[in-house]
């Protein structure tokens, strides 16, 4: 492997500070680099000196002599008055750039639904987003630098992206340095780590699961580092191992090394104790969709969703840009009404939104973060532990001397944090996330799944933030052309029905078949739809039996035996029973996929 690019005592001063000094590093062919860090300690500065557009107070960045450079800056540099096509592909004429299947394979996978005569000033803020990483993508840099280039990309964008990257070049040529707060993302496209904290960048081997287990070891064998902080990272590292099987498969890190590290490490949640808690809060009604539909104008956004959420339940929401997620999480707080069926909720329900913007907090700007959060309670229980809303805020990484600070001069991180603390205090007993994780880092994130571990309550969390989802929610579900889908799959199950719904193309058994052929088709997909609807109702009321079945058990008498052993064997055939269902609604979902 060749050098590309070396760095050499870099020193940088920033308005807070210095924030690097004398950092030395370099980048080497087929480097693939996940950099990651706390806000404002200066990773995007990091990339932007690599890049050549901001130049250091001190020190060197040199390039390999005819080594190009790409990037992806976090704020587009697009000319508004410039069309979406002119400022990807420049003037280069369709007949030209359409045959080259690089180019057109980015264009369809990031803009094919934009305006490609539009101009970009008319775009939003996620539509420009796509253009100007399409627009970098297309070129071919030896090193490219991706600042939070999953901002504004749903869960399949993200998906493409990533494979994207991992095939642009051949293997040990080409380098690539990527700036995320998307974990999944990290762990997929990086063989090296760089963390940048206290002013230096620290390199680890692999990607984000080996810079876990790295960073628990260093946190261990170092008596200085905080020991909040070391046992959040071990709680990460816990999910990693014990988490999705997809996941734990991967040979990432040292399993063996893992496992010794977490042996004592307790579950992430108790969730019987939580599924106890929240139903003595809540009781068994929460929120219920009845043959809900929603409709603007001649639009259909949501047709006939049937939903009954209930106490405890942790549940992810899937589902592409402007597929109606937000707006079903409005039909399920009453903001908006449905067009055609009914919502009900529970008499006890207290439902609280964590919104994507925290424009609450305008009305704020003013007033001390301190002043704020004592006007609402004086401790709070978290993990089994009265908390004052200021422990609180410490443990989402709010610096203490923050507190005396008006809210308007606050960060959009900080914002954020505060958003979320104000949203817990005031006692919901049903939290609704809309993309929670904007404007976070990952050690926010981390701290932030923390917390939730011990909310006993109803959580629905939509996100494009894969990890997030996989990592806070028991069950997900999925808005596929209006209607809602449970996925017991999870998000590989999800991402297998885009892909089969949007890119399949005509094959030999699907064209051309006679007419009594097709409908034989149609009336078996029929079949099996209505087959995995019954199965999903079936699925839906299993954790509640399976639940009160041991609860029958726990409570019998363990002195007769026999009739303990009845209640014993009911419970074993109602598990038998919930992974028989399980199995075949798979199937069933196969065999759709597959017809």
């Amino acid at each position: 492997m060749g050098h590309l690019l070396g760095a050499e005592g870099l020193h940088i001063k920033h308005q807070t500070g210095v924030l690097f000094d004398s950092v030395t590093l370099g980048v080497e062919e087929g480097d693939r680099i996940g950099i990651v860090g706390r806000n404002g300690e200066g990773k995007s500065t990091l990339l932007k000196m690599l890049a050549g557009t901001v130049e250091p107070d001190g020190g060197r960045v040199t390039l390999r002599r005819g080594t190009t450079v790409g990037m992806l800056h976090q704020s587009d540099l697009l000319d508004a008055d410039q069309t979406a096509g002119h400022s990807i592909v420049g003037d280069v004429p369709d007949h030209v750039w359409a045959r080259d299947p690089r180019i057109r394979q980015i264009v369809d996978a990031l803009v094919s639904e934009l305006p490609w005569e539009g101009k970009v000033g008319i775009l939003s803020g996620g539509q420009r987003r796509r253009v100007d990483l399409a627009k970098v993508l297309v070129t071919e840099p030896d090193i490219l630098l991706l600042d939070e280039p999953t901002n504004h990309l749903d869960v399949d964008a993200i998906t493409w992206l990533a494979d994207h990257v991992k095939r642009r070049w051949p293997s040990n040529s080409g380098a690539l340095l990527v700036v995320t707060h998307d974990r999944w993302f990290l762990d997929e496209v990086s063989t090296a780590t760089w963390e940048v904290h206290d002013r230096i960048v620290e390199p680890f081997e692999g990607g984000y699961s080996a810079y876990v287990l790295q960073r628990v070891e260093r946190d261990r064998m170092a008596a200085v580092v905080e020991r909040k902080r070391q046992n959040l990272m071990r709680k990460e590292l816990a999910w990693l191992r014990r988490g999705p099987p997809a996941r734990t498969t991967k040979p990432k890190f040292r399993v063996d090394a893992a496992e010794a590290l977490i042996a004592d490490e307790p579950p992430l949640r108790n969730p019987v104790e939580l599924k106890r808690l929240a139903s003595a809060r809540l009781g068994r009604e929460v929120v219920t969709l009845a043959d809900a539909s929603v409709s603007f104008g001649d639009r259909q956004i949501l047709r006939d969703i049937e939903w009954h959420i209930g106490p405890g339940e942790r549940t992810g929401i899937l589902g592409a840009n402007g597929a109606g997620k937000t707006t079903l999480l409005r039909l399920i707080t009453g903001d908006l009404p449905p067009t055609t069926g009914e919502v009900k909720h529970g008499k006890t329900v207290k439902i609280a939104t964590l919104s994507q913007e925290p424009d609450e907090l305008n009305e704020l700007a003013n007033q001390r973060v301190s002043d704020v959060i004592n006007e609402y309670r004086t401790s709070y229980a978290a993990g089994g532990k009265e908390m004052t809303p200021a422990q609180l805020l410490e443990g989402l990484g709010f610096a203490s001397a923050k507190l005396s600070s008006p809210v308007g001069r606050l960060s959009g991180g900080q914002k954020r944090r505060l958003q979320l603390l104000l949203t817990l205090l005031g006692e919901p007993n049903v939290l609704i996330l809309d993309e929670p994780s904007n404007d976070l880092d990952i050690d926010m994130l981390t701290a932030m799944e923390d917390l939730l571990d011990s909310w006993p309550g109803t959580l629905l969390v939509a996100s494009h933030d894969r990890y997030m989802i996989e990592r806070v929610t028991d069950q997900q579900y999925a808005l596929l052309d209006g209607r809602l889908r449970h996925l017991p799959g999870g998000v590989e199950q999800y991402l297998k029905l885009r892909h089969d719904s949007i890119g399949r193309a005509p094959t030999a058994s699907n064209t051309g078949t006679p007419a009594h052929r097709a409908k034989s088709d149609v009336a078996a997909r029929r079949s099996a739809a209505k087959k995995m609807a019954s199965i999903e109702r079936q699925l839906q009321k299993m954790p509640e039996q399976v639940e009160q079945a041991g609860k029958l058990v726990a409570a019998y008498d363990q002195t007769d035996y026999e009739g303990l052993m009845t209640h014993v064997k009911a419970l074993d055939e109602l598990k038998a029973k919930q992974s028989e269902l399980e199995t075949r609604w798979l199937e069933l979902s196969e065999q759709l996929g597959e017809d």
